[in-house]
């Protein structure tokens, strides 16, 4: 019969509401960083917001409790990444951790070149997603597919570059690099890009490295690490989470009093008087007054609030006890009381 080690201590998770702006260390993957962050946090729930390849570094939000509602926002936000082209090599996986399957000679790169790339490549694009992404056909993943040598059809996808910046970089692994910098639409392959930009200079090439800089308004400068979070305290790793209405920042606000608060939480519509809500919006975020607590989503049409993703009273209560260090029954004035 197996016997748990006496000295093995087992963690008592905890609900933790807010949004951890992580930066993803290079070789693991999303889901490995949001497991190591979720265990120093004690969280009972948490998700990511789209994945990092293990290549990658930087900008991973991480979504705790009530913000795992709000996590799609983040995964149709737009994003920018910065990133090294190694030049005159292909691999299987588009970047440095494929296998190389083409060598071509390099041209001489010249600014001309780059600023005919930069506008060829700025605007609206078709990229054919890689093999070798989380992307799914038939129930799996392309990347599973690709590790058994086998290739799949995908359908091409609109997505919009909206500036790209490129210069000539010094690499060792390459004889030319380039270091670009792109700000671009939801569903953007990088990786893609790089091929694209290799096969339009004629000698192919792929990801040497790659940063997530800035997604949907986060950037990497308001990220901690890993060994930073490892080090703290716990009540140091809770002050480093942004608010959970964070995520619908970019939004109108609307704000309700304790009566129809109690009744927005419980679902139902609210009819304002004309422009009482604002104008017609396909998204707001919705608060309480007494007391201040964001409640959710909704969206406005015709002077009617209609709710969208909503917070549970008792993760309301939690979060108002987090912000207080109170207990959340003593601090429960009417509205609360009307959301219980």
């Amino acid at each position: 019969m197996t016997q748990t080690s006496p000295n093995r201590t087992k963690i008592q998770r905890r609900p933790v509401h807010g949004v951890l702006l992580l930066d993803k260390p290079l070789g693991l993957s999303s889901n490995q960083a949001l497991q190591k962050a979720k265990w120093l946090l004690r969280a009972d729930k948490a998700g990511h917001t789209g994945t990092l390849d293990p290549l990658a570094t930087g900008v991973l939000p991480l979504c705790f409790g009530a913000a795992t509602k709000f996590s799609q926002l983040q995964l149709d936000a737009d994003k920018t990444y910065e990133a090294v082209l190694l030049l005159g090599q292909k691999t299987s996986t588009a970047d440095a951790e494929g296998d190389v399957i083409e060598t071509r000679p390099v041209p001489v790169i010249t600014q001309e070149l780059l600023h005919e790339l930069t506008r060829r490549f700025t605007g609206p694009q078709t990229q054919v997603p890689p093999m070798y992404s989380a992307l799914k056909k038939d129930g799996k993943a392309l990347y599973e597919y690709a590790r058994k040598g086998e290739a799949v059809e995908r359908e091409a996808r609109h997505v919009t570059i909206y500036k790209l910046d490129m210069a000539l970089a010094h690499d060792p692994r390459a004889p030319t690099a380039i270091n670009i910098i792109v700000s671009c639409s939801k569903g953007t392959y990088i990786r893609t890009l790089g091929e694209d930009i290799g096969e339009a200079i004629g000698c192919g090439a792929h990801l040497g490295a790659l940063r997530r800089l800035e997604t949907g308004g986060y950037t990497d400068s308001q990220c901690v690490s890993l060994p930073a979070l490892e080090a703290m305290s716990e009540a140091g790793r809770e002050a480093c989470l942004l608010p959970v209405q964070s995520l619908v920042a970019a939004y109108p606000a609307v704000t309700l009093g304790a009566d129809d608060a109690g009744r927005f939480l419980s679902g139902l519509r609210r009819r304002g008087s004309p422009g009482q809500w604002g104008p017609d919006a396909a998204l707001v975020q919705v608060y309480g007054s007494d007391p201040a607590a964001f409640l959710g989503s909704a969206h406005v049409t015709a002077d009617e609030l209609i709710p969208g993703r909503l917070l549970s009273p008792i993760e309301v209560q939690d979060m108002l006890a987090a912000r207080s260090s109170v207990s959340p029954l003593s601090s429960s004035p009417a509205a609360i009381a009307a959301m219980a």
